[in-house]
Formats: C-alpha cells, structure tokens, sequence
C-alpha cells in the first residue's frame, strides 16, 4: 500500500505544475502489470481528445509477443497517430507520479519519434 501511497503524492505534486490546454493538451500515461493506457486530455474542457492502450482494437488479432516494453512503443506511436489525425501537435507529458524509465519513457519517445511534440 505504501508504494501506491507514494506515487498518488507524487502524482498529486506533478499534477499541480502541469495541466494541458486546448493548445497544448496532456498526454497522461498509466501502467498496470500487464499493460500501458494513454491519453490526451483537454483539462480546460475536461474532455478526453485521443485514447490508446495496449488493449485498443488496433491491436486485436495481432500476435503481441509479451514484450511490455515493446507494446509501449506500439501505444506511444498509436496515440501520436491518433493526435495528428485530431490535429494535436503539442502536447504536454504526465507521467502519472510512475519513473520516467522503461515502458513510460518507451511511449513518450515512440510519440516523440511519430512526431509528437513534449
């Protein structure tokens, strides 16, 4: 319970600094054991604008090969494929109160890559 604890006050502390806009939504991202979740969120109107997950249909009927930090680099390109077709360039990155290593950074370098701008 205690490292949940620590990354809602971490969570709570960045989320402080940080809030996206209708120009510069956030890109929030959340892992659980088994798979990676991320959004683009306009906190102005409170409205989710792109979504992906390593659970989206895209990849339904794909053979995903349990690389979890492979799946992470397929979800950070899907959402910057996504934010180009809703016609989001910038965004700003929420890592959630998680480290910014492995499956976090594995997205936000694919959406870097895919032509996402942090």
């Amino acid at each position: 319970m205690a490292k949940k604890d620590n990354r809602l006050f971490r969570k709570a502390r960045i989320r402080k600094k940080i809030s996206g806009s209708t120009e510069r939504p956030r890109l929030t991202v959340y892992k659980s054991l088994k798979h990676i979740y991320a959004q683009v969120v306009d906190d102005s109107t409170g409205r989710t604008l792109a979504y992906a997950s390593s659970l989206s249909k895209e990849f339904k009927g794909k053979e995903l090969d349990g690389d979890k930090k492979a799946d992470a680099r397929r979800v950070g390109a899907l959402i910057a494929e996504k934010c180009k077709a809703a016609n989001i360039n910038q965004v700003v990155f929420d890592r959630n109160g998680f480290p910014y290593h492995g499956r976090i950074a594995a997205v936000a370098d694919a959406a870097r890559e895919a032509g996402l701008q942090f």
